[in-house]
C-alpha cells in the first residue's frame, strides 16, 4: 500500500468518525452548516478516490465542480461560525442583522483576492516555463481555492484574537471549528508558498503534498477530540465589546427607522 493511499483512507476514515460524533452531539442543530459540510468532505473525498482511475479531463472536471461546492459550503461555514458567535447578544441586535455577515466576508474575500494571486505556481528562473505554469481555468480554481484558504485563517485568528471579548475559549465549539480551519489553512498556505519554487514531480514536492494531507488528518484528529469533550459553557461578551455590538446594532436601526420617516414625511408633503 503507497503512502498516498493509506493517507485517503485514513482522512475518509477520521472524515467518518468526525460526522458521526456531530450526529452523536447533535451538532446539526447548533453548527448546522459545519456539519453538511464535513458530510459533503466525506462523500466527496470518497467519490474523488475512487475517480482517480478516470481520464485526466474527467476527473479534472468532477474535480472542479466539487471546489466550487467546497467554496460554498466554506462561505456558509465562515457566516455560520461569526453569526454563532454572536448568539448572546442576538435577541438585542437589528433583526436582520446577521445580513451584514456575508456581506463583510465578501468584502473581506474581493480583498485577499490579490493576494491569493500571489501563490499561484508561475515560472521560477531557471526552470522550465511550460511545466510551472497553470491552464487559465485551472489557475482560477487554484486562486479560490487559496482565498477561501486566507479567509479562514483571518476568521480563526480573529476570534482567537478577541476570544476574551467575545466570551469564548478553546472548548468552546465556534473557537474549536475555527482553529481546525485555521491550521490546516495555515499548513496550504505555506506549502504552496514553497511549491511556487518547486519543479512539479519532484521528490520535495510529493513529500510536501504527503505533509498537506498528513496536517489534514491533524485537524480532523482534532477536531474528534474536540467533539468527543463536553463543551464549555458560553460566557458573557466583555461589558466593552457588548457596548459596541449594541451600540452599531442601535445606530443601524435609527438610521433604518429615520429613513422611514423622511420617506412617509415626504410622500406626505407631497399630497399636500
Amino acid at each position: 500500500m503507497s503512502v498516498e493511499t493509506l493517507l485517503a483512507a485514513c482522512g475518509i476514515s477520521a472524515e467518518a468518525a468526525v460526522v458521526v460524533l456531530l450526529m452523536k452531539v447533535r451538532a446539526f442543530r447548533t453548527l448546522p452548516a459545519f456539519f453538511v459540510y464535513m458530510c459533503w468532505s466525506l462523500i466527496s473525498d470518497a467519490a474523488l478516490v475512487s475517480l482517480q482511475t478516470q481520464p485526466a479531463a474527467i476527473y479534472f472536471r468532477i474535480y472542479e465542480i466539487q471546489m466550487v461546492i467546497d467554496a460554498a459550503m466554506t462561505f456558509a461555514v465562515l457566516v455560520e461560525l461569526t453569526w454563532s458567535v454572536l448568539r448572546p447578544l442576538r435577541s438585542s441586535l437589528p433583526q436582520k442583522a446577521w445580513a451584514a455577515i456575508p456581506f463583510l466576508i465578501i468584502l473581506a474575500g474581493l480583498i485577499v483576492w490579490p493576494l491569493a494571486g500571489l501563490t499561484v505556481p508561475g515560472c521560477v528562473p531557471g526552470q522550465n516555463c511550460d511545466s510551472g505554469h497553470f491552464a487559465d481555468q485551472a489557475a482560477f480554481y487554484f486562486r479560490l481555492q487559496q482565498s477561501f484558504a486566507i479567509l479562514r485563517v483571518i476568521v480563526f485568528f480573529a476570534m482567537a484574537g478577541f476570544s476574551q471579548l467575545i466570551g469564548i475559549g478553546w472548548r468552546s465549539r465556534e473557537l474549536q471549528v475555527a482553529t481546525g480551519l485555521g491550521f490546516y489553512s495555515i499548513l496550504s498556505l505555506g506549502i504552496t508558498v514553497f511549491h511556487t519554487y518547486q519543479l512539479s514531480g519532484t521528490q520535495s514536492y510529493h513529500w510536501l503534498d504527503v505533509a498537506g494531507a498528513a496536517g489534514y488528518i491533524g485537524t480532523l484528529t482534532y477536531w474528534v477530540f474536540a467533539f468527543a469533550t463536553k463543551e464549555a459553557e458560553r460566557k458573557e461578551f466583555s461589558p466593552q465589546m457588548a457596548n459596541f455590538l449594541l451600540l452599531i446594532g442601535g445606530t443601524a436601526r435609527a438610521s433604518r427607522v429615520a429613513l422611514t420617516d423622511f420617506s412617509v414625511t415626504k410622500s406626505r408633503f407631497k399630497d399636500h
